[in-house]
């Protein structure tokens, strides 16, 4: 029976792989075909609006300037500021209603609704511990104070009693996962930014039919944008076929809408509510070097186990519950979360809403600059800054920390990458040290500081992730790992390039023109 299973999933994997005819022809391009046509008829209408321009220049101008002044007086970030009002005094009529439409949250209305309610209606539902919070608000009055704030933007309670185990690559951290997976008894559930058929999926795929036919209740999630390149429409139907429920979060579908901005950029795995895995690594076999697309591919996790679990049964449920009208809160938060009495420091797993008013994702990063004393050391596969983390990172710097940044050596895009080295030149100037990791690609999102805190999630330093994406992460004070992750990020930057002011003037024009250009547009990328 055992191997019926298993032949059966590597079946199911074979009819789920797609080449570019059957993209073109199936679901996926038929979509594509009726966006393109929706966005050239609606730039088709705002071009004839601009017809009448030359006849009614002086409103124009008059409009425009209105429009300025009620842009500069909104609460948007002051980097998106300038890139739409580059965009409203070019396209003075175009522009205006391209902002509007950004801004009128079509396509996202229900699910900020939902997603409020659910967080609003699970906020206390794992009370903080009083003990533990007196223990850690008396180790650090800094740290203790973020803590409260991320709190206030969900239910984030601070934990001890959980061991943490670090994984300085994602073929690390997939060993330990299938051993996990197979111990399973009660419930396995998933939550990945991008499944990818290959060696990867197939090993734990293999596992999840098996475990679903055991009895054990096997949920997997993924978002969308997986189906416009790596999975068919119906997958989750095909996983349904093993036992396996199984969700697409917000499917693609042919209709514009800004919808497309909220992607689900989470990495989440929780075994029995007693362990869990999160981290940049997806399920995908790039992410193991099983496949090398950009050279050597470093990417980190963290599995924790004990009391934090919690947290991400929560932050899963809470994502698996937006379609459904009853969720099941208590009766997963009930499965022990299996202590460990001799576990060092004081963890924090929480989640960042692009839906809300609360940067969370950006404010956690920036806080740990601000109260640093020694060193920051960040791993990030994207440096896409808004001024308030590019003055927090020169700020730290220019005050005698050590900061500094791994990025990639060989990128994934082109673009993001010339982004990134126009930052390069202020960053220097105030003291940050660079690397960019010359065996390949940085897919990691770290940060340490002081060899006592510490940041390991999905969380990107670009627009995406903190204004974007639905993301997560596991704050870390004082954990037995922490020395570990400061000890990889050393071990990178000894095979990585230093970027020094002579580099960056002897880039390639075509790049720096690439990069100069794009910034204006950056926040919409």
């Amino acid at each position: 029976m055992h191997t019926d299973y298993k032949n059966k999933g590597l079946t199911l994997l074979k009819r789920g792989q797609k080449g570019i005819l059957h993209a073109i022809f199936s679901r996926f391009g038929l979509i594509l075909l009726l966006l393109i046509v929706q966005i050239l008829f609606l730039f088709g209408i705002f071009q004839r609006f601009e017809e009448f321009l030359p006849h009614i220049f002086g409103g124009a101008v008059v409009f425009t300037f209105i429009m300025v002044i009620c842009l500069l007086n909104s609460s948007i970030n002051p980097t998106a500021k300038i890139t739409w009002l580059i965009v409203i005094m070019l396209l003075p009529v175009f522009g205006v209603l391209l902002f509007a439409y950004t801004q009128s949250e079509f396509g996202h209305r229900a699910l900020k609704e939902r997603m409020n309610q659910i967080i609003s209606g699970t906020k206390e539902i794992i009370p903080q511990d009083e003990d533990v919070w007196k223990k850690f608000s008396e180790k650090n009055r800094g740290a203790a104070s973020l803590a409260h704030y991320m709190h206030r933007s969900g239910c984030h309670p601070v934990y001890d009693k959980t061991a943490v185990t670090y994984f300085p690559l994602g073929e690390d951290k997939f060993e330990e996962m299938l051993r996990q997976l197979e111990a399973a008894e009660h419930f396995i559930f998933m939550e990945y930014f991008i499944v990818d058929e290959g060696v990867m999926w197939g090993r734990i795929l293999e596992i999840l039919a098996r475990k679903a036919k055991e009895g054990v209740d096997v949920r997997v999630m993924y978002d969308g944008f997986c189906e416009f390149a790596l999975l068919p429409h119906d997958y989750p139907k095909r996983l349904k076929a093993l036992g396996i429920q199984c969700k697409m979060f917000s499917p693609v579908t042919p209709f514009v809408s800004t919808h497309y901005n909220y992607r689900d950029h989470r990495k989440i795995l929780v075994i029995d509510g007693h362990t869990a895995f999160n981290g940049g690594v997806n399920l995908a076999d790039e992410y193991i070097n099983q496949k090398a697309k950009f050279g050597h591919w470093k990417d980190t996790a963290v599995m924790i186990r004990g009391e934090a679990v919690k947290s991400f049964t929560l932050m899963f449920l809470q994502m698996w519950g937006i379609g459904e009208r009853q969720e099941e809160y208590e009766r997963f938060l009930a499965y022990p979360s299996m202590p460990d009495e001799t576990a060092k420091g004081f963890v924090i797993p929480y989640g960042d809403c692009p839906l809300d008013n609360d940067k969370l994702g950006e404010l956690v990063y920036m806080d740990i600059l601000n109260r640093s004393l020694e060193y920051v050391h960040i791993m990030t596969p994207y440096l896409i800054l808004d001024g308030e983390l590019e003055t927090a990172l020169k700020f730290a710097a220019e005050r005698g920390v050590e900061v500094a940044l791994l990025l990639p050596g060989i990128p994934d895009k082109r673009i993001a990458w010339s982004l990134a080295k126009t930052h390069y030149a202020s960053l220097l100037q105030s003291g940050v040290r660079i690397y960019e990791y010359t065996p390949g690609f940085v897919h990691a999102k770290v940060c340490v500081s002081d060899d006592r805190e510490a940041v390991v999630g999905t969380i990107n330093l670009d627009y995406r992730s903190l204004y974007h994406h639905f993301e997560c992460a596991t704050y870390l004070y004082e954990t037995d790992c922490i020395p570990q992750i400061e000890k990889d990020f050393q071990a990178a930057i000894a095979v990585s390039r230093q970027v020094t002011k002579e580099s960056v003037r002897k880039e390639k024009l075509f790049l720096k023109l690439t990069g100069r250009l794009m910034k204006a547009v950056a926040p919409l990328l």
